[in-house]
């Protein structure tokens, strides 16, 4: 008895879709197997860059401590506190500032990864440090682990304190959106590279420009634009 004209149309479908779907399915499956391996190699090897989320400036506080420490480790601060704010913190406790990135096009959490991540690829980084603080977890450790994880590269958290109530509320309507915000770029970012054009390192702040135009920083630096434009600092040193 021959087959149902419909019958045989169903078999012809399901054979294209599999045709379609297996060469997918198989590289997908080797994607993560091999992100597996690169990720378990990562967690092993040492630090080799920060990311430092804007938000506080408590973070930035600590950051340049770890600046001192650790000179040779490359740093990105993304969407942070201003420029000038910044080299003051650095100037304070004398750290060393060639290592230092700072990135300004980040606007928000899922923005900071969507920008650092090609920079800390391009440093060939593979274990980071991700600088936040309490009031930004969980969200922040899980778009990194998703979107910088996708990539390779292993996260650890380094928690800052902070002081009175912070300027970003975490809520569980905004982490499930990031999320699955996250999960969608993760795939998308394999095949796209976000540019920013707007990082500066922090021996090139213009330093001279901020001190002309003023500025001020966040109380909890205690830093005022007299102590740092009154110095011979990093803005200074490179207008010369």
């Amino acid at each position: 008895m021959p087959e149902h004209p419909t019958i045989r149309r169903n078999k012809k479908i399901r054979k294209i879709l599999l045709l379609i779907f297996l060469p997918i399915v198989s590289g997908v499956l080797v994607w993560f197997v091999g992100n597996t391996i690169l990720l378990n190699s990562a967690a092993k090897a040492p630090v080799d860059a920060y990311l430092v989320l804007g938000g506080s400036i408590k973070r930035e506080i600590y950051i340049a401590q770890v600046a001192k420490q650790y000179p040779q480790i490359p740093i990105l601060i993304s969407a942070g506190s201003k420029d000038p704010c910044i080299v003051g913190l650095f100037q304070r406790v004398n750290a060393p500032v060639e290592q230092v990135w700072l990135e300004h096009c980040a606007k928000s959490t899922f923005g900071n990864f969507f920008f650092a991540m090609p920079i800390l690829e391009k440093w060939g980084a593979r274990h980071i440090k991700l600088v936040t603080s309490p009031s930004h977890l969980p969200r922040a450790k899980w778009l990194a682990q998703i979107i910088l994880g996708s990539h390779g590269i292993w996260v650890e958290t380094d928690i800052v304190k902070e002081i009175g109530r912070p300027g970003n509320q975490e809520s569980h309507l905004k982490t499930g959106l990031d999320v699955i915000r996250g999960l969608i770029w993760a795939v998308e970012s394999q095949v796209i590279e976000p540019k920013c054009t707007d990082v500066v390192k922090l021996s090139q702040v213009n330093m001279t420009q901020w001190c002309n135009d003023g500025f001020r920083c966040e109380h909890q630096a205690k830093l005022k634009q007299e102590s740092i434009c009154g110095k011979k600092g990093i803005g200074n040193r490179e207008q010369k």
